[in-house]
């Protein structure tokens, strides 16, 4: 099933997605709640088109984001990076997060090489700590689709990431999470990003170095993993920063992250 989070009153609600069409559900709470509580809550009211429903993040309570670095094969080879002999592991701060059709924003005195990076997101369903990989998928709760917006000049100026993919805006999730039941081998989904109708990036989860079980057994070694956390799992080639010349995201474009199975994720740039 699919599961959305969008905002009526400026409260967070839940709902169902069926078909073109959004069914809220009656719970008193947000992802995270209804992922501690198991169980499908029951539906309540009419449904809603998706043209008149204001997208929440898919997450918007989680404990961490953690993000992968040069998990593709293809992304480290156009970057000229090392392939990792273990995960590269990263933060994103929680105040990067918006929802589909949300407006990702910069401050050009800030930065001025904003770049896209499709992801497949794991949003997992319990509290897990060193688990092996047999068990790992286990702890999926869901799936959904991910950008993880970098400013460049900060992130190579830097010499580490955190600040570059951390600021406002910078990591559009949703539109919804579709459950683990629903994509039993998550290896096997086309990715691709759509910048102003021109496809920057068009890859296969197939190509992932550390797959899914690999690398949630080994966070789960380094830190104890909650109900709702975010797991970016890495991005293809085809990125902005390693084009010839390079494409940065600029006012007024549309970005379009799509993964076969999960949905797909529209947002809109806008500079200050």
């Amino acid at each position: 099933m699919k599961i959305a989070q969008f905002y009526e009153n400026n409260s967070i609600r839940m709902g169902w997605i069926h078909g073109d069409s959004l069914m809220p559900i009656t719970f008193d709470g947000d992802m995270v709640d209804l992922i501690k509580r198991g169980g499908p809550p029951e539906t309540q009211g009419t449904s809603t088109s998706f043209d008149r429903v204001k997208w929440a993040p898919a997450v918007t309570r989680p404990s961490k984001i953690i993000a992968l670095g040069l998990n593709y094969k293809d992304h480290a080879k156009e970057s000229k990076g090392k392939l990792p002999e273990t995960p590269l592991v990263f933060a994103k701060f929680s105040n990067s997060l918006i929802g589909h059709n949300d407006e990702i924003t910069w401050d050009v005195k800030v930065t001025r090489k904003v770049d896209f990076e499709a992801e497949l997101a794991v949003v997992i369903g319990k509290k897990v700590h060193d688990c092996p990989e047999e068990e790992a998928m286990d702890a999926v709760f869901g799936y959904t689709c991910a950008n993880d917006v970098s400013a460049r000049d900060l992130q190579f100026g830097d010499g580490q990431w955190v600040r570059g993919k951390s600021l406002d805006t910078f990591c559009p999730l949703g539109p919804w999470v579709v459950t683990a039941d629903e994509i039993p081998y998550p290896h096997s989904l086309k990715i691709q990003c759509i910048l102003n109708g021109r496809m920057m990036q068009d890859s296969h989860t197939g190509s992932m170095i550390f797959k899914l079980p690999a690398l949630i057994s080994f966070l789960s070694r380094h830190f104890t993993l909650f109900p709702g956390d975010i797991i970016l799992t890495g991005t293809p080639s085809g990125v902005g920063a390693f084009r010839d010349p390079s494409v940065y995201m600029k006012n007024g474009d549309e970005v379009i992250v799509e993964i076969e199975r999960v949905g797909r994720l529209v947002n809109t740039c806008r500079t200050k």
